[in-house]
């Protein structure tokens, strides 16, 4: 008769836990209950079984929100592998560390973490694992920003979960993942054709809870294509399958979805609605990051039906959590929209500041590429350069071996001495033909990559890294002849709504046109450099001074006399610009370039604040006496109506209306 320990030995005990281990990601008490039945089974199970056991248990903790208990279990779990020497157990226990140090805002070493247990699982031959870990490697590069290492890392994590040597849960998760990054990278083609297959293959499990995550996932996708009846379906759907199985946690974050698809439509009091329930449902979860989102939704909702004191007061307690976090791109994204907020709202004050903290995370992020790129570069040269070493290190041996060869040779056959030399210098001479080959290809795949790293691969354009490359190397000085230099930064009005009515391919071609005509608009000797998403940037090195703010009026009138053919539809766009002459110089002391740039930069945010379709110039200072430089900075149109500050203003069309002047 067997005893009731062995009753629960593998495979049995094991299957048990592996059910369990997939109710936990949707109803984590009930998981909780199971677990702590099976718990007086384990004196006698395998170490691999007891490993599972801690992990699952690290797993529904953390899920609970009791994340102390969670990362004691992770704990017990690495030293229990590390006792053993076993490498799986040691790599499960450090992912699960990974997890529980997100969940508590300890952003850097949970990505540390995450990135050596990747290292570790791949050591391993347990399949499942290598692709837990890859996802969670993948995901991580994700949340700092670096999209080409999460593509590349969530796509090999898809190919090694396809059977015969994946499973169908590995496969969903990867392919989850994958659908979600595609989505954040606009790659709205890549990221239907990954949904199709999750679908699919989540079909195939029978799980409303897996098919609840692939309908979250589709969400995302709808909305950010521009599909709001698909979402709000999409999330009714998932909310009625979260809500059968009981998953508080997924019922919190699909009623968050719920809302920000209703602030989509300005829907303002049912968003405010779903966003309440969201947060009542995240009471009892302690989900914070879904915390962040409903608090985020919530301010816009409030914003929108003139709460405006409320609203920002939510916005900002979910903008904290991001920051906790430092989740940069998400927290860029909700920076944004809180900037478009606040200025339907009037509040352009707000929208200032906000569109300023968005600015510094997006050139945060630029720069954070910007090194990674120079170091991939660099690590190619590097690699380049060893690879010649070595195979000149190889010939030269070889024509070292040759010639002791030759040497001993000449003690028997000294009439052989002259097709030996003969020989050796026809080796010598193709080494020196090869070499010389090499170079010239090294040559050329240098000057390519210059360019690809100086180039901006849409617009053919100059990218804002050779920009700023040039105005550090940059020296003027203040002329006498009535010739200045210039700086125009301007951007694409209301660019998101082309894209959101005919896609990102049309907005991909709309910054194409603008880029030819503002080669039309401007001479072959000046910069014109895309800066980023919908601006640009263009330096005149020498311009008349008197001409400036014809030159605005040139571009403002190029590029809206302009139209794009796409589909069936006629496109067209007007731009709205900040300028001034180069170098500023206050009190006759020139200002630093980058400066001049952010000064630039307000002259454009009041060209949008102000009616779009225009451009503001920075021509002079007054009474610098009375304030100072840093204060025009912060506030450039308060600085123009007390005199501080003299600007142009140039109308970009005839129905526009001029803005009052200080």
């Amino acid at each position: 008769m067997l005893t009731p320990a062995a009753a629960l030995a593998e495979p049995t005990l094991n299957e048990r836990i592996l059910d369990i281990r997939e109710r936990s990601r949707f109803v984590p008490e009930d998981a909780l209950a199971e677990l702590q039945k099976l718990q007086p089974a384990l004196a006698t199970a395998p170490a691999n079984t007891r490993a599972e056991f801690l992990t699952q248990m690290s797993a529904v903790r953390l899920r609970l929100g009791q994340n102390d208990a969670a990362l004691q279990a992770a704990d017990q779990v690495i030293a229990f592998g590390q006792s053993l020497h076993d490498n799986v157990i040691i790599a499960k226990g450090m992912l699960a560390r990974a997890y529980v140090l997100f969940a508590k805002a300890d952003v850097d070493a949970a990505h540390r973490l995450a990135f050596e247990a990747e290292k570790l699982a791949q050591t391993t031959g347990d399949q499942a694992l290598k692709v837990q870990a890859t996802i969670t490697a993948g995901q991580a590069y994700a949340e700092q920003g670096d999209f080409p290492a999460a593509l590349s890392t969530l796509q090999r994590a898809v190919e090694m979960a396809r059977p015969p040597e994946g499973d169908r849960l590995s496969l969903a998760a990867a392919l989850n993942a994958l659908a979600k990054l595609h989505t954040q990278m606009k790659d709205y083609d890549s990221a239907a054709d990954t949904l199709a297959e999750l679908l699919e293959e989540t079909e195939k499990l029978h799980s409303p809870g897996r098919m609840a995550m692939a309908k979250n996932i589709e969400y995302g996708l709808a909305i950010d294509a521009g599909q709001p009846q698909r979402a709000l379906r999409v999330l009714q759907e998932s909310l009625a399958l979260g809500r059968q199985m009981g998953a508080e946690r997924m019922v919190g974050v699909t009623l968050a979805n719920l809302a920000d698809s209703y602030l989509k439509q300005r829907d303002y009091p049912r968003a405010a609605r779903y966003a309440q329930e969201a947060l009542l449902s995240v009471q009892k979860t302690g989900d914070q990051s879904t915390e962040a989102t409903a608090r985020a939704n919530l301010g816009q909702a409030y914003v929108g039906m003139g709460r405006l004191a409320e609203g920002k007061q939510q916005y900002e307690l979910g903008m904290a959590r991001y920051e906790q976090e430092n989740n940069k791109p998400d927290l860029q994204v909700v920076l944004r929209e809180y900037g478009e907020t606040l200025e339907r709202a009037g509040d352009l004050a707000g929208a200032l500041a906000a569109y300023h903290r968005e600015r510094d995370i997006a050139n945060a992020l630029f720069e954070q590429r910007r090194q990674q790129i120079t170091l991939e570069l660099q690590e190619k040269y590097e690699a380049e350069k060893k690879r010649r070493q070595i195979e000149m290190l190889r010939h030269e041996n070889q024509v070292k071996g040759t010639e002791i060869d030759n040497r001993r040779l000449q003690q028997h056959v000294w009439w052989l001495l002259a097709l030996v030399f003969a020989l050796a210098a026809a080796v010598v001479g193709l080494f020196y033909r090869k070499v010389r080959n090499t170079n010239a290809q090294l040559k050329v795949k240098n000057l390519e990559l210059k360019a690809q790293s100086t180039l901006d691969p849409l617009t053919s354009l100059y990218n804002r890294r050779h920009f700023q490359e040039f105005m550090r190397s940059l020296t003027m000085q203040q002329r006498q002849d009535g010739m200045v230099g210039a700086l125009f930064l301007l951007d694409a009005d209301h660019f998101k709504q082309i894209n959101d009515r005919h896609g990102h391919a049309a907005g991909d071609a709309v910054l194409k046109m603008i880029a030819a005509n503002l080669r039309i608009a401007l001479r072959e000797t000046d910069m014109i450099v895309r800066w980023g998403g919908e601006e640009f940037v263009a330096f005149l090195p020498a311009v008349q001074r008197h001409g400036v703010d014809d030159i605005a009026h040139r571009i403002l009138h190029c590029i809206a006399s302009q139209s794009l053919k796409y589909g069936e539809h006629e496109i067209t766009v007007n731009v709205s610009v900040g300028y001034a002459p180069f170098p500023l110089a206050p009190d006759n002391v020139p200002l630093p370039w980058e400066r001049t740039v952010n000064l630039v930069d307000m002259a454009l945010y009041l060209a949008k604040a102000h009616g779009r379709n225009r451009a503001y110039g920075v021509r002079g200072f007054h009474n610098l006496h009375l304030t100072s430089m840093e204060a025009i900075e912060q506030d450039l149109e308060s600085a123009w109506r007390s005199g501080f500050v003299d600007l142009s203003v140039v109308l970009g069309g005839e129905a526009e209306t001029p803005p009052s002047t200080p």
